[in-house]
């Protein structure tokens, strides 16, 4: 049986035509799929745990001047956690919806495996700047916290779009998109609308300079064109095409 083995392989390599074609294209393949390998390697044990530490890197200057390091957090300390980590929020989710237009710029589909990581960081900075309010400046006081959401309506917003982002991060696991099927991608565009939400919240909240909310706006606005664009383009690709005479 062996003998035979080696007589069938040789044979496929002898003589000029499909055989030597078909080497050339398993050799292509091959060497495709060791760069898959090693993508995936680099990506798992040098991009993501990289990645990981650079999103907590506001955290660690934040906590630092907390203990008086860099400068300390100015005259309203509590005033100025919040501002960070709602702005590190919006940051967040403008790099979370960059990544699809990215990919399709670069041509690179190993970026997208650090979408669901940046969305969950926008999700915990999120929580942080609603932690923040509820502990620091409201102290855990529900009759105030109650009447705060309901009366002032930039806190509403915003509490809508912590919300959103809440049930993004818990149905964020493949367990939760197997489960899903076709609601999980449904569910997860509410991140245009957390986006909105969050930015709209930012708006209502400045008294005197809208510089900064005005930025998140116009870096929204764009990537939901381009997103918008590209799916109105996929749509007509995948409609038939009428029949002539």
């Amino acid at each position: 049986h062996v003998q035979r083995l080696r007589r069938v392989c040789c044979g496929s390599l002898q003589g000029p035509g499909p055989s030597k074609e078909l080497l050339t294209f398993n050799a292509a393949a091959a060497n495709h799929r060791i760069s898959l390998i090693n993508t995936t390697q680099a990506i798992r044990w040098v991009g993501k745990p990289v990645t990981f530490i650079a999103c907590l890197v506001p955290t660690a200057i934040l906590v630092a001047e907390l203990f008086g390091y860099g400068g300390g957090l100015g005259a309203n300390p509590i005033e100025e956690i919040q501002d960070r980590f709602g702005n590190w929020t919006l940051r967040m989710l403008v790099i979370t919806l960059a990544i699809t237009p990215m990919r399709h710029l670069t041509g690179r589909p190993w970026v997208l495996r650090f979408r669901r990581m940046f969305g969950l960081f926008a999700f915990y900075y999120a929580l942080m700047h609603f932690l923040t309010w509820l502990v620091l400046d409201q102290d855990m006081n529900q009759q105030a916290i109650i009447e705060d959401i309901a009366e002032r309506p930039f806190i509403t917003i915003g509490f809508a779009a912590f919300l959103i982002l809440s049930v993004l991060a818990a149905t964020s696991t493949a367990a939760m998109r197997r489960r899903l099927g076709r609601n999980w991608q449904r569910l997860h565009y509410g991140v245009y609308a957390a986006a909105i939400l969050g930015t709209w919240h930012y708006w209502w909240q400045v008294k005197q300079d809208f510089t900064e909310p005005l930025i998140y706006a116009i870096l929204f606005a764009l990537l939901f064109s381009i997103r918008w664009r590209s799916k109105t383009r996929k749509m007509a690709a995948n409609q038939p095409h009428g029949s002539s005479g």
